[in-house]
């Protein structure tokens, strides 16, 4: 297993931030990819064109309060992913 999966494997069934190239942050439990993709359950695809709020302010409260769940299943392009984290790492 190279060094990305194995650090993948380490965040798998845990709450993750999926920083991406389009101004969306999604948030969710990651259960699974391929080359191609990373799946995640009970997930929140949030927007950041719908709010006044920053992504690391959202991000923040999404660590204090919990996941807003908009999504029970979704696929996201490893391709538009810039970075991957734990939710549980995010710092105040």
């Amino acid at each position: 297993m190279d060094q990305p999966a194995l650090l993948l494997e380490e965040l798998r069934e845990q709450p993750v931030v999926l920083d991406v190239v389009s101004p969306y942050v999604i948030i969710g439990t990651l259960t699974g990819w391929d080359d191609r993709y990373l799946t995640l359950k009970d997930a929140d695809v949030h927007d950041l064109r719908d709010t006044t709020t920053t992504r690391e302010l959202y991000v923040l409260e999404t660590r204090r309060f919990g996941v807003r769940i908009s999504r029970e299943r979704v696929l996201v392009k490893l391709n538009e992913v810039v970075t991957i984290s734990a939710l549980a790492d995010v710092l105040d």
